[in-house]
């Protein structure tokens, strides 16, 4: 079986509780507590303006039917205005502000984590999915954590603040006025959950969009190579039209209860003016009154719509921190107990050498491997030791394990039988930071990463000295290269190194390791994609390297296995021979018919 054909598909996500998404989004809010009641202070200041308008207003009235100067009304009604305009505009600044500080907190928190996945989680999930959590997701926190708070807290007190007012000048059209409000608020209760599940669907699509684009650029030549841009603008397309689908169908829900509220103060003003004008025709209650509680009663639109917003806010908000909440279950790796990975401190060249003994001894001890429990086993019963120095090669057929057994000394992968030792330590025991600062490793598909020559060949030790990083890449020939290049080491190579040839990004990848100057160096098909002359250049390189160090490859060509100090022979997840070069020609037929053909099957 191979690497790839073990990886596990992915699995619906159960939902997630409503109370763990409550606390969460209360774990968002509760660092910004004292910002979000700041603006809530100040909308409500501005709310008391707004309410004491209607109060002026009849004051106005009352003043104009007495033929009496309405200068200084007309001055404090101004005045309310304005102020109560300026003060909700600082209230709003100060909320937008809070509510960018909480999407930079929620994305730094969720981009330590899914840097510490496990490789398995990794391989399962889909990383444009996990991009879109990070980017999309993230954003939704916004309007959830921050002006659903305040909307809710100061609609609800102006909503009662003016209904307190409006009773105070007619009970009975209060009321009539609460009948109305209560009917149709009913009708928005039924319109939540829709808005939710709609939003999340949606949300998910555009999951599925950064997924598909994603699998696009990174195999851009190979879509172009195979004709095939109209296919996988079809296959964007759909996944563009599903998140419009189900956008549209939240945009329909929220906008349902959007509208609602005006039709909830219309259907009130029309049962007021009715019933209104007859008090007023039967003396009840004064023209004045009448018009004051008319301004109430619009007034009302802004509370109403402030709670409606926040519910709605809320079931948008929550379908996102469901899938943040997700997306933090995930597996992680275990720091360190310095906690150097996380904390992105930068071990300098050889400080993984001075801290150990030199050379790093492996063992492998009855070692079994599977990806998943109803899979296969990748691994059986391997065992095998190799001492501090020297080359070990693995050879075998395809399928047979070997890139495996690198993963499991990182400890990409937890081993589900025996024992794995570094220097004679089990690797469980080892603090992650402490167990990859030894190793250096490199890829069978040496993946470069965007940015400069420099960054790439210092990214495993961004202390190295220029000298340093001079005999590397002597040692890798990259030197040529680098005198060639424009702009030398501050070259920009591309995205995935696209702007270097693939021997150029296996020579990067090997300078790289050994920059990091490691105990055990790790060499997946290091050399598969050189040419004969740079090869034979860095096969004695790698030979050099061995003398004072541990080297481990995975190598499918003759011409590197045989200069290998002992060659370990797999076959179907198990160790079929250890031996010299001229040992195994003569003692196991598999390694023979391999070395007859000069050229090792790959893994």
């Amino acid at each position: 079986m191979t690497r790839t054909e073990a990886v596990p598909a992915p699995s619906a996500t159960p939902a997630v509780p409503a109370r763990q998404v409550w606390r969460a989004l209360y774990g968002h809010f509760r660092p910004h507590r004292a910002a979000v009641a700041l603006g809530a202070l100040l909308a409500l200041i501005g709310a008391a303006s707004g309410l004491a308008q209607p109060l002026a207003a009849k004051t106005l009235v009352d003043r104009l039917g007495h033929d009496e100067p309405i200068t200084a009304v007309l001055l404090v009604l101004t005045g309310l205005v304005v102020f109560g305009t300026a003060v909700e505009a600082l209230g709003s600044y100060v909320l937008e502000r809070t509510a960018e500080s909480v999407v930079l907190a929620a994305r730094r928190s969720l981009i330590g984590r899914l840097l510490r996945l496990r490789l398995a989680e990794v391989e399962k999930t889909q990383p444009g999915d996990l991009m879109s959590r990070i980017t999309s997701d993230t954003t939704l926190l916004r309007a959830v954590t921050t002006q659903s708070v305040v909307s809710a807290a100061t609609g609800g007190l102006s909503f009662v603040a003016t209904l307190v007012l409006m009773g105070f000048m007619d009970p009975v059209l209060l009321g009539v006025t609460l009948g109305v409000i209560v009917l149709i608020g009913g009708a928005v209760a039924v319109l939540m959950p829709r808005i939710a599940a709609a939003t999340r669907r949606s949300q998910e699509a555009v999951g599925e969009i950064s997924t598909v684009l994603e699998r696009a650029f990174g195999a851009f030549r190979t879509i172009k190579a195979s004709g095939a841009e109209a296919r996988e603008t079809a296959v964007v397309d759909a996944a563009a039209e599903e998140a419009w689908r189900h956008g549209v169908k939240s945009a329909k829900w929220q906008s349902l209860a959007g509208s609602s509220i005006g039709l909830a103060v219309q259907v009130s003003f029309l049962a007021v003016l009715g019933i209104g004008g007859a008090r007023v025709a039967s003396g009840a209650t004064t023209i004045s009154s009448l018009i004051a509680f008319l301004l109430f009663l619009f007034y009302l639109i802004e509370p109403i719509s402030k709670l409606v917003e926040a519910a709605t806010q809320f079931q948008v908000g929550s379908a996102a921190v469901a899938r943040i909440l997700e997306a933090e279950a995930l597996d992680v790796e275990a720091l360190g107990a310095a906690g150097a990975v996380a904390a992105g401190e930068a071990r300098e060249p050889g400080e993984a050498r001075e801290r150990g003994r030199g050379p790093a001894s492996v063992v492998f001890d009855e070692v079994s491997f599977r990806y998943r429990d109803d899979l296969p086993p990748v691994h059986q019963g391997v065992s095998f030791a190799v001492p501090g120095r020297g080359m070990t090669a693995f050879v075998g057929p395809s399928g047979a394990g070997k890139t495996t057994l690198f993963g499991l000394v990182e400890r990409f992968y937890e081993t589900t039988g025996g024992r794995v030792l570094v220097d004679g330590r089990d690797v469980r025991e080892w603090p992650l930071d402490e167990l990859r600062a030894a190793i250096g490793y490199v890829e069978q598909d040496a993946p470069v990463l965007s940015g400069t020559l420099r960054e790439n060949l210092t990214f495993a030790a961004p202390g190295a000295s220029e000298e340093e990083i001079g005999q590397v890449l002597v040692r890798a020939r990259l030197d040529a290269l680098v005198e060639r290049l424009p702009d030398g080491l501050e070259t920009v190579v591309g995205h995935r190194g696209s702007k270097l040839s693939g021997g150029e990004r296996q020579r990067v990848a090997i300078a790289r390791a050994l920059l990091r100057k490691p105990r055990l160096l790790l060499l997946d098909e290091a050399t598969s994609q050189l040419d004969a002359v740079n090869e034979l250049a860095l096969r004695d390189v790698v030979a050099e390297v061995a003398k004072e160090t541990t080297v481990l490859v995975v190598a499918h060509r003759l011409s590197t296995v045989t200069l290998a100090d002992r060659i370990v022979v797999m076959e179907a997840g198990r160790v079929r021979a250890v031996g010299t070069h001229g040992e195994l020609v003569a003692g196991d037929e598999l390694y023979g018919e391999l070395a007859a053909t000069q050229f090792l099957a790959p893994r």
